[in-house]
């Protein structure tokens, strides 16, 4: 049974951070982060670990270039800005494979708002401004992969799907089995699955050893993203 997280259920978390100098706000829709407070301690390494969160850059600001220890997809769902040499607006996916740098990520006029998707515990971004970082990624063995928008299925098993339903519309998922754990985001409209209403800005989680998603669109029809991790690239030490 995928696990599904709505806006109207992750609001009361909504609280300010900062991360290297930049404010923000957070609002963590699955597993914990380490703006969670009272968390729990973090899994151990190659544990499988959905983390989703929903971040609210303020208008202009920038977020420098940097890395995380997991794999992860980001969704824009409102607002406007510059990711590296890609403009991003509503609807753009970027995947950034684990120890991959990239960015800077910096906010348009109108601010920008974005889902931070990972299959694994992160601790935060290590920013490449700082020397002992820099150095860190060049002794790890590793291969950079990022990617902005969809893309087919490749043979690990990423993918980047976008799927747009009219009212009723059944909607089957590809089988988790072939990724790492799939996160299904709802842009517009609504999705039913299992009996439960997932609206506009809701998430849902699947992972490998569940059944293919199986949800039907709701009356306003639905527009949704499937993004799969690829299988074996989690390098989730520290």
């Amino acid at each position: 049974m995928p696990v599904i997280a709505t806006a109207d259920r992750a609001r009361p978390t909504r609280r300010r951070a900062n991360s290297n100098g930049t404010g923000f706000w957070l609002t963590s829709y699955i597993g914990a982060n380490r703006y969670t407070p009272d968390a729990a301690a973090p899994p151990k390494p190659g544990k499988l670990y959905p983390m989703a969160f929903l971040v609210e850059q303020d208008a202009g600001a920038v977020v420098g270039a940097h890395y995380h220890q997991a794999d992860q997809f980001q969704v824009i769902v409102a607002g406007s800005g510059r990711l590296g040499h890609h403009e991003v607006a509503a609807g753009a996916v970027h995947f950034a494979g684990a120890w991959s740098a990239y960015g800077p990520l910096a906010a348009g006029s109108d601010g920008l708002q974005y889902f931070t998707l990972r299959n694994g515990w992160d601790p935060g971004a290590r920013y490449m401004e700082f020397s002992d970082n820099r150095s860190a990624l060049r002794a790890r063995r590793r291969r950079h992969r990022e990617s902005v928008g969809t893309s087919a299925a490749a043979a690990d098993g990423l993918c980047v799907k976008q799927l747009v339903l009219t009212a009723g519309h059944p909607v089957t998922g590809i089988d988790p089995a072939n990724g790492a754990g799939q996160f299904w985001v709802v842009l517009s409209g609504d999705l039913l699955s299992d009996d439960a209403s997932a609206p506009r800005n809701s998430c849902l989680f699947v992972s490998p050893d569940e059944p293919p998603l199986q949800a039907v669109a709701g009356a306003d029809g639905v527009t949704l993203l499937l993004m799969q991790f690829p299988r074996g690239t989690r390098q989730l030490d520290s």
